[in-house]
């Protein structure tokens, strides 16, 4: 039975957990559309939460600081990731410009679950902000709770595994209104101008920790 002291760890390792991955990125735009698209949507969900449960615990173990230690290193990751995100900018973009191929069972373009595993572990792994908010604030936030870091760990875990089951799963709910090539076309236009803006940002601060 978890101790008040505990369930605090719990809760506030939910909150910021949530508070943190809630929010408009390269993970969250691949997630709902794979939801939309109902394209191996289970691998997806358990590829981004259970490196989100490795990043924390990671970050809980003391990778944040030691990666501290290591300033060459952030800004190579961050130019790898610009390059990444943009590529994929560069698809959305696309594919928003041939509404046509847009719907989900159109043509049947379903990508191979190879390379949607790939895909999403790139969009996860080689995004520094990843890094950032669960290795490094997270890892820091959990060492403030002394014995209890791994409850607070736990609740953040909790709160990304509830947030990308949501996502996916939860979805499908707009599927009536994506049933228009217009629908699908202002979505990868919106992803398009994210991982752009993601790559810029990435760019610039790779280029400026050089």
């Amino acid at each position: 039975m978890l101790t008040p002291p505990a369930l605090l760890a719990v809760a506030s390792g939910l909150a910021l957990g949530l508070g943190l991955i809630v929010a408009i990125g390269a993970q969250n735009a691949f997630v709902l559309r794979q939801g939309l698209r109902l394209e191996h949507v289970a691998a997806v969900v358990a590829v981004c939460a259970l490196s989100d449960l490795a990043l924390i615990g990671a970050g809980v173990l003391g990778a944040g600081a030691a990666l501290s230690r290591v300033p060459w290193l952030i800004p190579v990751v961050c130019l790898a990731g610009a390059a990444f995100l943009l590529g994929y900018g560069v698809l959305a973009a696309r594919r928003a410009l041939r509404p046509a191929a847009l719907l989900p069972d159109a043509a049947g373009a379903r990508a191979g679950l190879a390379v949607t595993v790939g895909t999403c572990l790139a969009l996860t792994w080689l995004n520094p902000h990843v890094y950032l908010d669960t290795v490094v604030l997270l890892g820091s936030m959990a060492s403030t709770y002394g014995e209890h870091r791994w409850q607070f760990a736990a609740g953040a875990g909790l709160g990304s595994l509830l947030w990308f089951v949501g996502l996916g799963y939860g979805a499908r709910l707009l599927r009536p209104v994506f049933a228009r090539p217009a629908a699908w076309r202002v979505l990868d236009g919106g992803i398009a101008v994210v991982m752009t803006a993601l790559a810029v940002s990435l760019a610039v601060r790779g280029a400026g920790g050089a």
